[in-house]
């Protein structure tokens, strides 16, 4: 393998990894207004991911830097080219982040609502974004022999990168679904394995057919079509551990806060199985790319190549060694945090906020955390 091949490797597995642990993130996102019902459950669904979502987010920041320095001219053309994709893709990121800071910053209805409608939609965009352009990728779109973009919005808009995209948000949702019903306890983990439920068949189907598009298209050998049957699969058995939770609702009610009792199992297998799919599905793009890094509509000549686009040996040596040092430390960092941060989180361990007096001054629970947003108020 040379050092240009390694390093197309390390991107696929960035943006793999960004998926794989965002894409829960904007499923919960999503799905904390269904889920959750009122303020509190919301919050419960909320504070679920507080503790990870902004670490999740910096695997997206590492492969946008990763392939500046690896694949230069890849960066470029795509930058340039998908840039309003981009541009949207930054707001509904920000959006979504603002949310989770500033929602709980006033005792206003209207306030919260309209936090949560951006935390929603913020949610829904970024992975519908990012899935149109890694769709675009392999489907190709018009460069011309200089390595320059040569269409226009319009062409980012086929219809495989969009039913990329979709297929990306609903293996998000049931993500989601399956996180909070491995997080949370009592009415709202009951809804999370019903949501599930709900979204399993949808997803299995729009999988399905994303594979066999994508084989037809791509027409690549035995690695991607093993790829594809994994996340059919994947997907399928998530929808599975699903259906099998509903018996077991009453296993973690009310209060209790067990670390993974009782169906946790149950929990801990169907996000593993979503996990697997987000895995596979975002994989076979880039089994079925390589050895290119963009497909040009303009013909095969004009297609970008990983050894066309590569960075000089020596910068690839150097940012090899880099990553050897750095990449463990990141990821038994973002292992301690997971573990720390474990525990089910149930409606008790949400703080009231602030009740207004009928003389209009507010009377605050003792116990309550002042000043925090809601993704700082995860139980420890």
């Amino acid at each position: 393998m040379t050092l240009a091949t390694f390093w197309f490797v390390v991107l696929a597995v960035l943006w793999t990894g960004f998926l794989v642990l965002d894409g829960f993130d904007f499923g919960v996102g999503m799905l904390a207004g269904v889920i959750g019902r009122d303020d509190v459950g919301r919050r419960v669904a909320i504070n679920t991911i507080g503790p990870v979502w902004d670490a999740n987010e910096v695997w997206l920041i590492v492969a946008g830097a990763g392939m500046f320095a690896a694949f230069p001219s890849w960066y470029a053309t795509m930058f340039s080219g998908f840039y309003p994709t981009l541009v949207l893709l930054l707001v509904a990121l920000i959006g979504r982040g603002l949310s989770f800071e500033f929602r709980g910053k006033r005792d206003a209805a209207g306030w919260r609502r309209s936090w949560d409608a951006a935390m929603a939609g913020g949610s829904l965009l970024a992975p519908l974004l990012v899935g149109v352009a890694l769709g675009n990728l392999l489907h190709g779109v018009p460069i011309g022999a200089d390595q320059e973009y040569a269409g226009n919005l319009l062409d980012l808009l086929n219809g495989y990168a969009l039913f990329t995209g979709v297929t990306v948000v609903l293996v998000c949702l049931l993500h989601g679904a399956t996180f909070l019903a491995l997080r949370t306890t009592g009415d709202v983990r009951e809804r999370a394995v019903r949501a599930a439920r709900r979204i399993g068949p949808v997803t299995v189907c729009a999988v399905l057919a994303f594979a066999v598009w994508t084989q037809v298209s791509a027409g690549k050998g035995l690695p991607s079509v093993a790829l594809e049957v994994i996340a059919v699969l994947a997907v399928a058995v998530a929808g599975w551990f699903a259906f099998r939770s509903r018996g077991e609702l009453t296993g973690l009610a009310g209060g209790d806060t067990t670390d993974l009792a009782g169906c946790g199992g149950t929990d801990l297998a169907a996000f593993a199985a979503t996990s697997l799919t987000m895995a596979a599905t975002i994989s076979m793009i880039f089994v079925d790319l390589y050895p290119r890094v963009m497909v040009s509509t303009l013909g095969p000549a004009n297609d970008l190549t990983v050894t066309g686009t590569a960075s000089s040996s020596y910068s690839l040596r150097v940012m090899t060694v880099v990553v050897a040092v750095l990449l463990p430390v990141v990821l038994a960092y973002q292992a301690w945090t997971y573990h720390v941060f474990r525990r089910r989180i149930s409606r008790s361990d949400i703080v009231p906020p602030p009740r207004q007096t009928p003389a209009g001054t507010a009377a605050t629970d003792p116990a309550a955390t002042t000043g925090n947003s809601d993704s700082q108020q995860e139980a420890t």
